[in-house]
């Protein structure tokens, strides 16, 4: 079990990092409330089968992220206005 476990939590952190790397305010906020909750959902999960069923699922999600955050930085859109650091007054 002790093995599930660490590779629950590299997953885990794997996938909140990688979605706070989306560009757009939407995606990285749906990302990372979609990763807690899923995470939430299964955390009494402790049938070996259903756990690497369940693994196996966050890996092919941490690859799809991975994918994403790349093709939103080369076509992605501007930052929402409340995203914009307050600069010089004009």
């Amino acid at each position: 079990m002790s093995s599930f476990r660490s590779k629950v939590l590299s997953l885990y952190r794997n996938l909140i990092r990688e979605s706070k790397k989306f560009n757009s305010y939407s995606y990285r906020k749906y990302a990372l409330e979609k990763v807690n909750y899923e995470f939430r959902e299964n955390r009494n999960v402790t049938d070996a089968g259903k756990l690497s069923q369940l693994i196996k699922k966050a890996e092919e999600n941490l690859q799809m992220i991975k994918r994403q955050v790349i093709v939103g930085q080369l076509y992605g859109e501007g930052h929402l206005v409340i995203e914009h650091h307050q600069g010089k007054k004009g």
